[in-house]
């Protein structure tokens, strides 16, 4: 038996950093770059195989005279994860174990092994999660699919808001609202996995959204790769000693993100672009008061270029490097904006949105 199971990579568009928070919302596209697994049966052994993570580097640091390594970063510590994850689920489904091999072929990093930051660790794992569903025929909803995938990824980044893990499930544009990591904690003591993703999970919330038909995304790369995971440990430390100004952070935010939301319901485009100027405003703020940098220099240029040519620009993600994005006009400037950034040796991504059809 052989099967194979695709995930799209993703980018914020807004509402970064404040989604880790219970509740609070942000706004994701996933895009048309992917990973894939192939789950093949064998006889005798298995093997988990990567065209890309054969030479993985791993980072690690000094605690007193320990070596202690961060595997936040090593794309197998997400696919074991899962396989995990997904068996556990299986046995409970009655199922039979099997050997097989699992082969990942990823296309979120360049040939030449950029890094983009398009959420290759969340895509790894929903891929890994879609193939062993189909390998052991467990028939999970794409609700069931998130749910166990955001488990899976949990367990090793421990941080996060589980956003891109739903935009490598859902595909598409989404408004998503992260869940309360701390009862999901709880329940999972007392639960069933096979309960645990038939349960509603308290402030979960994804909805897809539809792009006005003018609204045209613009990818950025300024050549700098940033650690997620560490970012945000970062701003958990700043907004111990900042609560005040954290909160004012997180009102703002959802302010800014509900309105948002609602100009995608109502396909106003200029509201969508007020909303990113806004998201970008209050980002610099936070980066500010938590002397994290956000807003590196080049990304701080890609988003001056495509604003001086009517685009709406911002950092995406954790930001400290990886892309920036634009939303324009589709009709307008995006071959200026395109000539501009590669004269200050920012490489322009031409993905596109993906849409996926759900799991039923």
């Amino acid at each position: 038996m052989l099967v194979t199971a695709q995930a799209p990579g993703k980018l914020y568009i807004a509402g970064e950093y404040a989604v880790v928070e219970t509740g609070y919302p942000a706004i994701i596209v996933a895009l048309n770059q992917f990973v894939t697994v192939t789950v093949e049966e064998m006889p005798d052994y298995g093997s988990i195989v990567s065209k890309q993570y054969q030479e993985n580097s791993l980072l690690w640091q000094r605690h007193g005279d320990e070596m202690v390594f961060d595997d936040r970063d090593n794309p197998f510590h997400y696919i074991l994860s899962a396989i995990k994850l997904t068996e556990e689920y299986a046995r409970e489904q009655g199922k039979p174990l099997a050997l097989y091999k699992l082969f990942v072929d990823s296309d979120l990093d360049s040939d030449s092994g950029k890094k983009y930051g398009l959420g290759s660790s969340a895509a790894v794992t929903v891929a890994t999660v879609k193939a062993l569903n189909q390998f052991y025929q467990l028939h999970m909803t794409s609700d069931q699919l998130y749910k166990l995938a955001a488990i899976a990824h949990l367990d090793v980044q421990g941080n996060g808001s589980l956003g891109d893990i739903a935009a490598s499930v859902y595909g598409g544009w989404i408004a998503y609202r992260s869940f309360d990591k701390s009862w999901l904690a709880a329940e999972r003591r007392i639960h069933s996995l096979t309960e645990l993703l038939h349960m509603q999970w308290p402030q979960l919330s994804i909805e897809l959204l539809h792009a006005p038909a003018e609204l045209g995304l613009m990818i950025g790369w300024t050549g700098s790769p940033a650690s997620t995971s560490r970012l945000v440990d970062k701003i958990t430390i700043a907004k111990a000693k900042q609560r005040s100004r954290y909160k004012h952070f997180l009102a703002q935010s959802e302010k800014v993100l509900e309105k948002m939301i609602n100009c995608f319901r109502t396909t106003d485009l200029a509201g969508i672009q007020e909303g990113v100027r806004e998201n970008r405003r209050l980002l610099n703020e936070l980066a500010s008061f938590s002397e994290v940098q956000i807003e590196t220099p080049l990304l701080n240029q890609l988003c001056e270029l495509a604003e001086a040519h009517g685009g709406a620009a911002k950092s995406s993600g954790a930001g400290g490097g990886d892309c920036g994005i634009v939303l324009i006009d589709a009709e307008q400037h995006a071959r200026q904006i395109s000539e501009s950034w590669s004269q200050a040796g920012i490489e322009q991504l031409k993905f596109e949105v993906h849409e996926l059809l759900p799991v039923r």
